[in-house]
This record gives structure tokens, C-alpha cells and sequence, in this order.
């Protein structure tokens, strides 16, 4: 089986340092925040944990966008298409390019990006060939992507084996024009084909999010009930947190992580650097609410919220906060932080409050 390979260097590198991702001049900008690479060890990580090597042939990009990566893996049947410029500062033009010419070749196609990287492969091919993406941006609202690295290698040698189908997928993103409103809207760019696999995200994150206001206002009286003085808590994004603390009286960001202590905002947008300053030897607790539709907690949209600041935290100072109507499409909750041995702490049963001294118990995989 023939397999393009296409890999966005930069995605994902504005996340702990704040940043919505890494479109435009905003890698620049990262650099200078002390970003580092993500998607080229994710790639690796999904190459590595490939079983069918023998079975797979691989078609890559020159250079950073694939080339240097595979070389690195255990694959050793592939080719190296000359299409995009050899360094950091690759863009979505090259990305284009460079889906347009492997997809010509190829069975499916992975690539490791974010939803920004998604629009960039749709833009080139539409819904020519089915797509994997390895969860490797910012944001990834799409449900083009696999859970994982590692269940995106399982999901190629599902597809390899005939168990799994292939179905058009949403190919989403935030409506920027209501962001910069302050509303967090998805918006529907197009459909791409994809696998529908028990590895991948098979529903996108839910476009139009009714917002229960009796529901939220519950959450919100609970919270302003058990939140103590004196402790940090570290306030993850989503339209659930900002209406809830909308409702305590604070106007926190709407897609960023903020910090707050005796109901004052202390950091506005915080990244990685900011908490670690602030919460080093201090009460701190995290609040944070699952992504609707898919499910995740951690390593999606708030990767300020990092591996290192989980274990500070611990799984036992965590706040989950979520409507009844978001978690009745979820059988689950979902963490990819990046660090298996953080991932491993968080997995198990948490408590997810859902109305005023309600709760649930939901099950972290």
C-alpha cells in the first residue's frame, strides 16, 4: 500500500506559549516565545509504531516536511518528492504543492498538522483520496485526525486489513470573523474522505453549541461555592469556563488559559512560562472543560496547560466542569498530552460537575 506523507513543521508550536497556532507571521512570534518543534516527534512516534513495514511504501516531501523524518524511523521503503523548500519556513503554499503531487501517487494520505494544515491539504485536493492527520497542531477541531500518534499507525493497519471504512469527514475550523466578537464558532470549510476507525475522532467538534444557561448558572453558583481563597486556579478555554466565570463576574478569554486567584484575574491568556512563574510552591487547582463532541480534556486548544504543570497540579486538583447536553455525546473523555507517563496519571475515573452539587463520573482513556 502506497502512503503520502506530509508533515507541517511549525504546527503546534504556538501552544504553550499561548499562541491559537502557528498560521501567518504568528511562528515568527513563537520563535521568539521559546516554542518548540512538536509534530516532527509525533511523526516519528506514528512511524515508529507502524507493525506492517514490510507492507507500506511511503512518499514523502524533501526536507523537513518528511525527508528527514522518515530517514530517522524504522521505514525503509519510501520515496522523496522534490516540492517544498527545505527549511522552517515552509508554508501553506508548499504544503499545496506538495499534496497535490503525492496524492497523484498514493492510496491515502497522512499528515501531521492542525486544522490549519487540514484546509491547506483540502484547498489542494479536495476529496480525491482519503486523509489520516496525526493530531499535531494547536487546534484540531476536525475529525479528520486520529486520537493519537500511535492510534493513527493502528488506523493505517486497519485500513491495510480491510476492517475499517472509508466516510466523508467535515473539514472544520474557527470562524475567526465571531472569534474576534468574542464568540467561539466552528465553521464548516468542506469535506474530505477519511477512516472511520475506533483510533479516529469520528465526530468534529459540535458547530453549533446550544448553551443551557440554567445548566451553566448551576455550574456556576457549585464552583462559586468550592473555589478557596488564597489558591491559583488555572482557568482552561471553551465557551463552558467563559460563560460560567461570565457568570461570577469575571470576563476571562475565550480561547486562552487564564489565572485566577481570590476571584481576580491575575493573568490574562497565560502561557506555559507565565504558570510555571506564578504557581511554583503555591495551592494551585485546575478547571477545565471537555472539547463537545470529541471529548478531550488535555492537548487540545490548551496545551498551555502542559505535562510539566499537570504533575505539579496532580489528577486529584482537577475541576472538570461540563453541561449535561455536551457529555450526552460522549462515552468517554480523551487526554494526549504528549507525555505517556502524564497521560497515565490522568487516565481513570474523574468526577465532571454538571449542575449545582451534580456531578458524574466519566472515565479518562
Amino acid at each position: 500500500m502506497k502512503i503520502g506523507l506530509i508533515i507541517n513543521p511549525i504546527a503546534g508550536m504556538g501552544g504553550r506559549v499561548g499562541l491559537k497556532g502557528t498560521d501567518g507571521n504568528l511562528y515568527q512570534k513563537a520563535l521568539k516565545l521559546g516554542a518548540q518543534p512538536i509534530s516532527i516527534n509525533r511523526t516519528l512516534d506514528f512511524l515508529n509504531n507502524l507493525s506492517l513495514v514490510n507492507e507500506l511504501f511511503f512518499i514523502v516531501p524533501n526536507g523537513i516536511m518528511g525527508e528527514y523524518v522518515i530517514k530517522e524511523s524504522k521505514i525503509k521503503n519510501y520515496k522523496v518528492i522534490q516540492c517544498s523548500q527545505d527549511n522552517y519556513n515552509t508554508n501553506r503554499y508548499d504544503t499545496i504543492n506538495c499534496s497535490k503531487l503525492i496524492a497523484k501517487e498514493v492510496n491515502i494520505l497522512v499528515f501531521s498538522g492542525g486544522d490549519g494544515t487540514a484546509r491547506d491539504i483540502y484547498d489542494s485536493i479536495k476529496d480525491s483520496i482519503p486523509v489520516i492527520g496525526i493530531p499535531s497542531g494547536v487546534k484540531m477541531y476536525s475529525p479528520l485526525f486520529a486520537k493519537n500518534p500511535k492510534d493513527a499507525a493502528k488506523v493505517i493497519e486497519s485500513y491495510f486489513y480491510g476492517n475499517s471504512n472509508i466516510t466523508l469527514k467535515e473539514v472544520l475550523d474557527i470562524d475567526e470573523d465571531e472569534y474576534r466578537n468574542n464568540k467561539l464558532k466552528i465553521k464548516l470549510y468542506g469535506y474530505m474522505k477519511s477512516i472511520s476507525s475506533e483510533g479516529m475522532i469520528n465526530v468534529g467538534k459540535q458547530a453549533v453549541y446550544s448553551v443551557d444557561e440554567d445548566e451553566i448558572m448551576g455550574i456556576s453558583n457549585y464552583i462559586k461555592e468550592i473555589i478557596k481563597q488564597d489558591v491559583f486556579y488555572i482557568v482552561g478555554p471553551g465557551s463552558t469556563t467563559y460563560n460560567v466565570f461570565k457568570n461570577l463576574g469575571l470576563e476571562k478569554t475565550l480561547l486562552g488559559v487564564d489565572l485566577i486567584k481570590n476571584y481576580e484575574i491575575i493573568k490574562y491568556d497565560a502561557n506555559e512560562n507565565d504558570l510555571l512563574n506564578y504557581i511554583n510552591n503555591q495551592r494551585v487547582k485546575i478547571i477545565v472543560s471537555p472539547i463537545g463532541g470529541q471529548g478531550f480534556l488535555f492537548g487540545r486548544g490548551n496545551q498551555q496547560i502542559s505535562p510539566k504543570i499537570l504533575k505539579i497540579v496532580g489528577k486529584d486538583n482537577i475541576l472538570v466542569i461540563s453541561t449535561i447536553s455536551k457529555l450526552s455525546s460522549l462515552k468517554y473523555l480523551l487526554v494526549d498530552t504528549g507525555d505517556e507517563n502524564a497521560d497515565n496519571m490522568l487516565k481513570g475515573y474523574i468526577k465532571v460537575i454538571i449542575g449545582y452539587k451534580q456531578e458524574k463520573i466519566m472515565k479518562i482513556i
